[in-house]
């Protein structure tokens, strides 16, 4: 998916009603970005990086591409 405008130059998303962060680049669900960005209950982070969002109390989101396989490259292979 293209980036949305607005945060053209972001790739972590946050959205503040779920604390979830999503990955614009790997999002399999255009639909799920463009509802945030209608909700306008989204943010970024800086710096634009998941241990960002994670110190944030935000999550990965389990729907983008290859979630699962980042989230066990990120934990050290436990997957």
């Amino acid at each position: 998916m293209d980036r949305p405008t607005r945060f053209e130059d972001h790739r972590w998303v946050g959205d503040k009603r779920t604390q979830v962060a999503h990955d614009v680049d790997a999002c399999t669900d255009d639909e799920r970005i463009g509802e945030l960005m209608a909700a306008r209950t989204y943010l970024c982070f800086a710096p634009d990086t998941l241990e960002e969002a994670r110190n944030r109390g935000y999550r990965r989101c389990g729907l983008c591409a290859g979630a699962r396989a980042a989230a066990a490259t990120e934990d050290g292979g436990d997957a």
